[in-house]
């Protein structure tokens, strides 16, 4: 179960990067350095930060109530992967950017963990 966790926060991670470059018309090879310097450190900051709301428990299918933590989660892996960004980039943070990777972030990743959710729950 983790193993599927880990591969698909990882792809709605990579995901939600793509489309937020592809939705700054930002999309070619030439962006890929930044692409990368927002997908690694927000890769980062979820995985230092999930754990700690519980979001890889052994009986997490199981606890769809504490949905909401998810979202928790993606807003502070956010800042924490904003102030990462600036450091790489050694450059400020818009206010701006931090609500909208914090956003973007928190429904991409609401969206994927409420599917594998529903497929957990096909499964039993």
């Amino acid at each position: 179960m983790k193993k599927i966790l880990i591969v698909g926060d990882t792809l709605a991670i990579a995901l939600l990067t793509l489309v937020g470059f592809a939705s700054h018309e930002e999309f070619d090879v030439s962006f890929l350095p930044r692409m990368a310097a927002t997908f690694f450190p927000l890769l980062i900051a979820w995985f230092a930060i999930a754990p700690w709301f519980g979001l890889f428990q052994d009986d997490y299918p199981s606890r769809i109530r504490l949905h909401w933590r998810i979202a928790l989660a993606a807003l502070y892996a956010s800042a924490m992967a904003a102030f990462l960004r600036g450091l790489v980039l050694r450059s400020e943070i818009p206010p701006v950017f931090i609500l909208a990777l914090g956003g973007s972030s928190a429904l991409g990743m609401m969206v994927w963990r409420w599917l594998y959710l529903q497929l957990a729950r096909m499964r039993r």
